[in-house]
């Protein structure tokens, strides 16, 4: 379709103007920046090929990007020769993973996001214990399966208030809860509140595991989502934390798509919406906002509102073998 022929068919029937409410925060957490700077470091200092044990983070661009700069993403270790360098991902590996490097003579650069990082330090802790340990997450996703591998034989995996009522467990007086850290607030608070009818004896973890950013961007695309007609997310389907935000505005009863970038938008969902919230998860680079602007704004007059949720100010500094003296 030609420009023009999509801005007629796309634009507000009365010639309005069109209003973009810009949620923020939104785009790249400290975790995910953080992530990103390590393998563009190693990749200055130790030069092609930096392999990485999965994606260093769930975003179709940022991956891309990095491969053709030098990194060689792979998917298990058995594919890194010896003694070559691996960067670990920000979502983290269990111990089973770090002694295969080890026997391989790996020279491992562990992005870990620090707050992964602090649920594994969890998980160990209760099961040392001799508590089950439930972790709330979903299936298959690389957090949860390092998570679950500090402690296999005491941990279980919870998806669902359905399944945490059902769960059994050796001893109900001993059982903690831990989080995937991209989880939806609401959602999982409705899973901990079933595993407290089941077990009144729960503990959990002294503070959420549910990472500042990823409630940062709940809170604001709740914000938005009421007062908006459509809600566009920004971010690769393999973001947990950007589906979550899709599902937060559909649940408020708010047309929501997720979106790699502007190409991924289509036009029939702009018929009749005058009013467009706009986000992006916390591993897509803020220039793919920029870019959905620039595209909305080709298509007639367009009004942006940013609406800010909070500010963060968090940082991390880089792994050790990467920082600069």
């Amino acid at each position: 379709m030609a420009a023009d022929d999509l801005a007629a068919t796309t634009t507000p029937a009365d010639g309005s103007v069109r209003t973009v409410l810009l949620a923020s925060p939104r785009s790249l957490c400290a975790g995910v920046e953080r992530a990103i700077e390590t393998v563009e470091r190693v990749l200055a200092v130790r030069g092609a090929p930096v392999y990485v044990r999965k994606q260093i983070v769930h975003n179709v661009h940022v991956v891309a990007d990095l491969r053709r700069r030098g990194a060689v993403f792979v998917e298990e270790l058995d594919e890194v020769p010896d003694g070559e360098t691996v960067v670990f991902s920000a979502h983290g590996v269990s111990p089973a993973v770090r002694a295969q490097a080890e026997r391989k003579g790996l020279r491992v650069v562990d992005a870990t996001c620090p707050l992964v990082t602090k649920v594994h330090v969890e998980a160990r802790r209760f099961a040392a214990r001799g508590d089950t340990v439930v972790l709330i997450g979903h299936a298959g996703h690389e957090e949860v399966e390092g998570t679950l591998g500090e402690a296999p034989r005491q941990s279980v995996l919870v998806q669902t208030p359905a399944e945490a009522a059902a769960l059994e467990v050796d001893d109900p007086t001993r059982v903690s809860y831990l989080t995937q850290t991209t989880l939806a607030v609401d959602e999982t608070s409705e899973v901990v509140e079933a595993l407290r009818d089941r077990f009144p004896a729960l503990s959990g973890p002294g503070s959420d595991d549910i990472c500042y950013a990823t409630t940062n961007r709940q809170h604001a695309v709740a914000g938005i989502a009421a007062a908006a007609d459509l809600v566009l997310v920004v971010g690769s389907v393999n973001s947990s934390n950007s589906v979550r935000l899709v599902e937060l505005a559909r649940r408020q009863g708010t047309p929501a798509h997720l979106i790699d970038d502007a190409g991924g938008i289509d036009p029939g969902w702009l018929r009749g919406a005058r009013v467009i919230g706009l986000s992006a998860g916390a591993s897509a680079p803020h220039h793919l906002v920029e870019e959905v602007i620039a595209f909305l704004r080709g298509l007639g007059p367009l009004r942006v509102q940013e609406h800010r949720h909070t500010t963060e100010t968090v940082r991390f500094a880089p792994p050790k073998e990467v920082r600069t003296p």
